[in-house]
């Protein structure tokens, strides 16, 4: 006999396709026709073919962001994520505490980028911020506007102060979601904290991990409003990321053109590194588990 099916699901589903196509597929193929042509006017164009793709893969100033970008999104994971993971280790379990530590954790979470560029723009005032006052009173000569590494320095402790949390309360989630028979199995054979950590809760992580790596790796690649408001970009170009380099040729330049063949390969980048952290991730779970 042939099976009937329930098709009614679908009528919960199709408004979901036509909210994404209007708000994804039908800007992303707006974006690609423009990428393909030289932008005059409403009802003036150029067909241009490739080149501005050519053009925006040989620019000096974007091979440059590009590798910013790429330096800036692989230091804030390597801090990140291993201080997200103390953090939760840290936390307390149960009661009051951790509700308290739990709200007082996500607190840096609940403010908006641009106000927290304009929090560290202030820390970083040598007359009045608590930062650069600080550094400047042990003889640090700290400036932001004039030292790159003082930029680059400031920017990264942001990032930091405002984004471990994620991976902080990802990785609490997971610890309180492993069975105790994990920890008592564990007492009984008189195991190390390091063994606990290495081989039960670090194991039980992963999933949670992938998540958080993947989603600070892409908001880190698409950062803008916290450094454009702290640094502006500077000193010089030092602190200019892809956003804010997409954003200038777009919006300040009006080069629709090749801000919208920029956008596509951001996008790409964007897609294919995340698909090799993805890969790299769960070939390593497979691997460990093929082990044990």
């Amino acid at each position: 006999m042939n099976k009937i099916e329930n098709n009614k699901a679908w009528f919960f589903v199709i408004p979901v396709f036509v909210v994404v196509a209007f708000s994804a597929v039908i800007p992303l193929m707006t974006v690609v026709n423009y990428s393909v042509q030289d932008i005059f006017g409403a009802n003036s164009t150029f067909w241009t073919g490739t080149e501005w793709y050519r053009q925006m893969l040989r620019d000096p100033d974007l091979q440059a962001a590009l590798l910013r970008q790429f330096a800036f999104s692989f230091a804030i994971l390597a801090i990140e994520v291993p201080l997200g993971i103390g953090i939760a280790l840290l936390m307390p379990k149960k009661g009051w505490a951790a509700s308290a530590a739990l709200v007082l954790v996500a607190m840096p979470l609940l403010i908006p980028l641009n106000v927290v560029g304009t929090i560290w723009q202030i820390l970083a005032r040598t007359d009045i911020g608590l930062l650069g006052w600080s550094l400047s009173s042990i003889g640090v000569d700290y400036n932001i506007n004039a030292n790159a590494a003082d930029a680059w320095f400031t920017i990264i402790l942001m990032d930091v102060w405002h984004w471990t949390p994620l991976i902080a309360l990802l990785s609490y989630s997971g610890l309180r979601a492993i069975p105790d028979a994990y920890y008592q199995a564990a007492r009984i054979d008189r195991a190390s904290r390091w063994a606990v950590f290495r081989y039960i809760q670090l194991p039980k992580l992963s999933n949670v991990l992938v998540i958080g790596v993947l989603l600070r790796f892409m908001d880190s690649f698409m950062i803008y409003a916290e450094p454009f408001v702290l640094t502006g970009g500077g000193p010089g170009s030092s602190t200019t990321f892809l956003s804010q380099a997409l954003t200038t040729m777009a919006v300040g330049q009006f080069d629709l053109g090749p801000a919208a063949a920029f956008s596509i390969i951001y996008f790409l980048i964007i897609l294919a590194v995340s698909w090799v952290f993805y890969t790299a991730i769960m070939n390593a779970q497979k691997d460990k588990s093929a082990q044990q």
